[in-house]
């Protein structure tokens, strides 16, 4: 835009000086000093204006480049993913795993280890780092976790599969077990097109079916 109105300026003044500075670009030898430092000034002045051309067009390439990486989708760390790195970290049973603050802040993940201890395992949702590893040190809270130990001993799908499987359904958000009805089954949430679903992982055959007391 701006080499043009440039282009169209420079026109204008080559037709009120009598086309001396055409003349002059063509090999005109009998052109005058001023007509010669005018020209001159005029190459200049388009040169300028290509550059900035050149410069807004380079500019907005990489705006348009910033927009690409803000709207591209990060390695996002899987439920199953933070699992296995939070095992890695501290070996155990994992009984739950859950993304804080909708995915804000990190996954916490409780694992329970052989001794029957507790401890929370916080990993990092964008590049799946152990953020840190705390025992869980409310009695209550550790009479729980081996009542759910008991329940999946010896079952043939644990947190990580539960999340695998349910993962076909949804992005998964939440895995947990779920005491329904006397039977135990891993409960997991995910979330589809804004959309969120609750569903249900059988211990035994990580068989998912849709938890009908939501609807």
């Amino acid at each position: 835009m701006k080499r043009n109105l440039v282009i169209a300026t420079l026109t204008a003044a080559a037709l009120t000086t009598g086309g001396t500075v055409a003349a002059f670009a063509a090999g005109d030898d009998e052109a005058t000093a001023p007509q010669r430092q005018a020209s001159t000034s005029a190459r200049a002045a388009a040169d300028r204006a290509d550059a900035d051309d050149q410069a807004d067009s380079a500019d907005d390439r990489d705006d348009d480049a910033s927009d690409d990486r803000t709207a591209a989708p990060g390695g996002s760390v899987t439920a199953a993913d933070a699992i296995a790195a939070a095992l890695k970290h501290t070996p155990g049973t994992a009984l739950s795993a859950d993304l804080e603050d909708d995915g804000g802040d990190a996954w916490e993940v409780t694992v329970v280890k052989g001794d029957g201890s507790a401890y929370d395992v916080r990993i990092a949702p964008d590049s799946g780092k152990v953020l840190g590893a705390q025992r869980d040190t409310d009695d209550g809270h550790d009479a729980d976790d081996r009542a759910e130990l008991t329940a999946v001993k010896g079952a043939r799908t644990d947190a990580r599969e539960a999340a695998l499987a349910a993962a076909a359904k949804g992005t998964v958000t939440e895995v947990g077990l779920d005491d329904d009805k006397g039977g135990v089954a891993w409960d997991v949430e995910t979330v589809k097109d804004g959309r969120q679903g609750e569903w249900k992982v059988a211990l035994d055959s990580g068989r998912v079916t849709q938890d009908r007391a939501e609807d």
